[in-house]
């Protein structure tokens, strides 16, 4: 190759490299403004801080992903603000012979999942700067749940994202192997009351396992927002996981099976409807089920677990679903299923329905398409 001919060649090389990198950014770019639209309009539309349960705290592990790519410090204090105003706490009672994990909503529900979601937010607020007080409650409530004799802890497929995250991140601080020891054995609990082997997903709770309880049509019944926890919360146990653990495989297996029964499952349009197995029950989109998918799914190819050329199709449906038909022009994000346990046959769900777990799920699934883009 003579030296014109070599010169040409590197600047040709230059020339495509240079497009294909100023697409990358603009693709970036895009998703951030869409992440910003998103979280503007919440909270702008939602300045009030409520209290540490389930639903608030599931927007803000959204909005925690929304800083970490944005980098946006309005996002960050918004989170910091709502964990003061809740004292680092979940539930508040002090008093450990009252505490209770079934279902409750009172401050002495301290061991209910619904009450400890919050600790994820927490300890994301003590990564970014170390202050003790931030994981005091989280590491007293947790170390006092895994010093007791019961492992039904986790009796609901929601509990799963709720937890399992807090039990890795809390490991990643303190180094105390009881975490890791005590999430397999919860977990392992809540495979043998909500884990269908045949259909490889997660019944919401006991009440709902087939044939006790069926879709209209005789189906099995899988609700895409408690599945969606479940894989979601995957999901952040693998990403805090050490690499050589060794129940690192058992997780990655469990994560991939629901990768091909969630994808398997998916409508033409992009979405997931609420009941994932019976279109038919539960008829149209659905936004909290579709992002949390979304989400999982875009982790896993993000992290080499999940085949690109498998996944990013499914992802592309969903993502256009997300931007295109549940992403209302003001910001609002609409199709989310209000809060409830099951798919409700006649229920309506429509541009109209959001809800601050939903906005949390979006942005879950907004952050890891950046970093999609990123790689």
């Amino acid at each position: 190759m003579n030296r014109i001919h070599y010169l040409s060649f590197l600047l040709i090389i230059f020339f495509f490299s240079s497009c294909a990198a100023k697409k990358v950014v603009s693709q970036k770019e895009e998703v951030i403004s869409i992440i910003q639209q998103v979280n503007n309009y919440w909270q702008k539309n939602n300045p009030v801080h409520g209290r540490a349960f389930w639903d608030n705290a599931a927007y803000h592990t959204g909005n925690m992903e929304a800083y970490f790519v944005t980098k946006n410090p309005e996002y960050l204090k918004f989170s910091e603000d709502w964990a003061i105003h809740n004292e680092w706490k979940g539930a508040k009672s002090n008093d450990k012979s009252k505490w209770k994990y079934t279902y409750g909503e009172t401050d002495e529900y301290v061991l209910f999942g619904d009450f400890q979601i919050c600790f994820q937010v927490y300890a994301d607020l003590y990564m970014i700067q170390q202050d003790p007080v931030k994981i005091a409650r989280a590491i007293e409530v947790m170390e006092y749940q895994m010093s007791t004799s019961q492992n039904d802890y986790w009796w609901w497929a929601d509990g799963l994202y709720m937890v399992m995250p807090v039990m890795t991140k809390l490991y990643k601080i303190t180094r105390n192997e009881v975490y890791l020891q005590k999430l397999k054995e919860y977990l392992s609990y809540s495979d043998s009351i909500m884990y269908d082997e045949e259909a490889r997903l997660y019944y919401r709770d006991a009440k709902y396992v087939y044939p006790k309880h069926k879709t209209l049509s005789g189906k099995k019944d899988f609700w895409a927002r408690g599945d969606g926890w479940v894989f979601a919360g995957l999901a952040k146990v693998l990403n805090d996981l050490p690499p050589n653990h060794a129940d690192r495989n058992r997780y990655v297996s469990r994560f991939k099976a629901m990768a091909e029964s969630i994808a398997a499952c998916q409508q033409p349009e992009g979405y997931w409807t609420r009941s994932m197995l019976d279109a038919t029950h539960a008829p149209g989109p659905e936004t909290s089920g579709t992002a949390f998918f979304t989400y999982g799914l875009l982790w896993g190819m993000n992290n080499r677990i999940l085949d690109n050329s498998v996944y990013q199709p499914v992802v592309e449906k969903s993502w256009n679903y997300l931007t295109k038909t549940a992403l209302q022009s003001d910001g609002k994000v609409g199709y989310v299923q209000p809060i409830g346990e099951k798919a409700i046959p006649g229920q309506v769900v429509d541009a109209n329905s959001t809800a601050n777990f939903g906005v949390g799920a979006f942005l879950l699934a907004a952050s890891e398409m950046v970093r999609y883009i990123k790689k």
